[in-house]
């Protein structure tokens, strides 16, 4: 390129930029660039191309570098213009097209042509500059001290914003033509580049479709093709070779049919399948019956009946999956509907369902019953009748025993309250109350001498009058001494002073519900007494304060049809027993603390062990359940001695004994002992069955007592008696 320019403009392209060469120098630089036109145009025309062409082509036609050169080397500016320029320009015009173009100029612009080469840029990423111009003096980059605003505010304002590029060779923002902006959008859309150029121009037809009858050439056949080529015969020895050695095995034909896996054939131990150690191949179907021949014999054919039974079972609960049908030829049996169904089942048994052998471990039925201790080892229990208390003419519902042990009190459907001595099974006094007695229970605080009757809708505390005159004077008192508040407060109950009549037949409070009740139960220190309406609804259960005549309700909603309830006797636990579940609420915290889960049909009678931590339950199923309340609120252990309901189930206030009585006559009592060890379960042993009373009208063994002190039970039948056992 120098070359095709000539000295002149390598004169004029090594002064300064900006400075203006001396005068003398201008006239005699303007005939040597007319001088150089000459060997430029020559050259120019020997490599076919000029130097205004090749620039297009290198993609340089925009600079005007070499004009701006040219302009400077001159030392000339626009408002400057030169005498005879126009004849120059005219002269160089006028000349032959191979002249130079760069011989002469007016634009002062500077060539600001990156010339680093091929270079990537980022090698100029922490220089100040971004490459070299043609004098190889360092072309800055831009100071870019524009912001995101400002940028913002020029894409607002600068309708050619959209337009403008940054060129990274020398940083500066050019704006696209048109003509550039065009092609820009024909690449886009996968267009040429060039506007004319026709991508689907008709194609020539070189040859011919007639059929030629002189070659195309007259070219002679090679030698070659008349003689075996020496290069194949020696690639068809060596491949030979390979073959016999056995290097190269010949291609075995494929074989087109499916092939099919057991998926339970061989399986490898360390694959996935290998960790069931035991595993068992897939079981084989039973084989078919008489029942699924076409021909089947007469005893397999359903009858109408049992046709129309057998479509209004269950599919699970089907002898068969299908109706046995009669054919008289085989030719005559259609296709099973069920097949499909079938094989997808038997296909998801074989898949889904897990096949492990069962070790069977050949067991002796006698080392499977637990080693219970002998009966005799765990003496003492009551094991023989003792004493028959008779007097009521109708069935005995209720007893109760004083605390001291000396005293029984019995409620029957006569009735009567019976207050008999233990030891000798008279009747001391008889107390008729003129209504069923549903429950009885002896205020177990020794200092009080109280008794409370479930009377129909009343609770009756009657004073027997049996034992220390000054308890029974001491209990008279502290109920005289009771003072009506100022402001009665609103109450489900009402409290009633004894009549002098009934004064004399010891009688001394009633407290009358709305309801009749069902049980009465009293709290350890004897001052609180919980009672059961026959009542739907959140009142079913109310506790009343006998030392300031107070009555009160403590739940807001039901949780069905109340059975009965229990205090705990060491924390302030109400036991409430319902149809299905014991809760267990907590009075201080007004709380539910657990929900004991039977699982009976009906439970009957709930009974709590003196530690506190253990619960049985007797249920109208025949079933007696036992809880820990430290371990689930599951049953623990579930006893199905009885053959009929369970009517009432007890402790023993001392001793690690149960009883349970039912329907069927007979009391059940068992040893229940509760360890201290938290880690050792209860022992839960039978030890002896008790008989005697005789069933009437269907009922048996309507309540049970253990004696507070003695080994002793009493039992109250539907017989009209009362039984001792020691």
């Amino acid at each position: 390129m120098a070359g095709e320019r000539g000295p002149g403009f390598a004169a004029g392209a090594r002064s300064r930029p900006g400075k203006r060469l001396p005068e003398p120098e201008l006239e005699s630089e303007q005939p040597f660039l007319l001088q150089g036109a000459a060997p430029g145009r020559s050259e120019a025309s020997d490599s076919g191309l000029s130097d205004s062409e090749e620039s297009v082509f290198s993609g340089l036609e925009d600079s005007d570098s070499d004009s701006s050169e040219d302009s400077s080397g001159t030392g000339k500016t626009p408002e400057e213009p030169q005498a005879g320029s126009h004849s120059l320009r005219t002269e160089a015009a006028g000349s032959t097209p191979g002249q130079d173009e760069y011989a002469e100029d007016s634009s002062d612009e500077e060539d600001i042509r990156n010339t680093v080469g091929n270079v990537p840029l980022e090698w100029y990423a922490d220089f100040p500059h971004v490459g070299y111009d043609l004098d190889g003096q360092r072309i800055y980059k831009p100071l870019r001290t524009r912001d995101e605003l400002d940028q913002f505010l020029d894409k607002m304002d600068d309708p050619d914003y959209w337009r403008t590029v940054r060129d990274r060779s020398t940083g500066q923002d050019v704006r696209l033509t048109d003509e550039q902006v065009a092609l820009v959008r024909r690449l886009q859309r996968g267009q040429f580049g060039d506007v004319g150029f026709k991508p689907y121009e008709p194609a020539v037809d070189f040859f011919s479709g007639d059929i030629m009858i002189h070659p195309v050439t007259n070219r002679p056949a090679d030698k070659r093709s008349f003689i075996p080529s020496l290069v194949e015969k020696e690639k068809v020895s060596r491949m030979v070779h390979a073959i016999k050695m056995g290097w190269i095995q010949p291609r075995r034909p494929r074989d087109t049919a499916p092939s099919y896996y057991d998926l339970w054939a061989q399986e490898d131990p360390n694959a996935i399948l290998g960790r069931h150690k035991m595993h068992v191949p897939a079981p084989k179907l039973a084989l078919p019956g008489h029942a699924e021949s076409y021909n089947p014999p007469p005893e397999y054919l359903l009858s109408e009946e049992e046709r129309l039974a057998w479509e209004q079972q269950e599919p699970s609960e089907r002898k068969l999956p299908f109706l046995p049908h009669k054919f008289p030829s085989l030719r005559a049996v259609p296709a099973y509907g069920r097949f499909i169904q079938e094989r997808f089942e038997r296909c998801l048994d074989l898949y889904l369902c897990p096949r492990q052998r069962k070790m069977r471990v050949n067991v002796d039925p006698e080392d499977l019953i637990p080693k219970l201790p002998r009966p005799r080892d765990l003496q003492p229990f009551p094991t023989c009748q003792a004493l028959i208390y008779k007097g009521h003419s109708e069935l005995v519902r209720c007893l109760s025993v004083s605390p001291g042990g000396q005293w029984l009190a019995s409620g029957s459907d006569d009735g009567s309250v019976r207050l008999w001595e233990v030891a000798t099974a008279r009747c001391m006094r008889t107390v008729p109350l003129g209504a069923v007695v549903r429950s009885v229970a002896w205020n177990p605080n020794p200092a009080i001498c109280l008794v409370a009757v479930a009377v129909e809708d009343a609770v009756v505390l009657l004073n027997p009058a049996l034992g220390d005159r000054l308890v029974v004077s001491n209990t008279d008192q502290q109920l005289a001494a009771f003072s009506p508040p100022e402001e009665q407060a609103v109450q489900p109950t009402q409290w009633l002073e004894a009549t002098a009549e009934e004064r004399q037949e010891g009688l001394r409070l009633r407290i009358c519900h709305s309801k009749p009740v069902t049980q009465v139960t009293w709290h350890g220190r004897g001052d609180y007494l919980a009672v059961v309406l026959a009542t739907p609804g959140h009142t079913q259960v109310l506790i009343h304060q006998v030392s300031r005549r107070r009555s009160q309700s403590p739940f807001r909603r039901s949780h069905g049809q109340v059975q009965c309830v229990a205090f705990h006797p060491a924390r302030p636990f109400l036991l409430v027993a319902s149809q299905r579940s014991v809760r267990l609420y907590h009075l201080l915290r007004q709380e539910l603390t657990k929900k004991l889960m039977p699982n009976c049909k009906w439970v009957s009678s709930l009974a709590v062990h003196p530690g506190g931590d253990n619960i049985i339950c007797g249920s109208y199923d025949s079933k007696l359940v036992w809880f820990d309340l430290d371990l689930s609120t599951r049953p623990y252990k579930v006893l199905r001695h009885h053959k009929k309901a369970l009517r009432s189930v007890a402790f023993h206030p001392r001793y690690p004994l149960f009883a349970s009585g039912s329907d069927d006559g007979s009391v059940i009592v068992c040893h229940g002992m509760v360890y201290n060890d938290l880690l050792q379960n209860p022992l839960l042993v039978p030890v002896k069955v008790l008989k005697g009373h005789v069933l009437t009208r269907g009922l048996g063994v309507l309540d049970v007592a253990f004696h507070p002190t003695q080994p002793w039970l009493i039992s109250a039948g539907a017989d009209g008696t009362l039984r001792l056992f020691t």
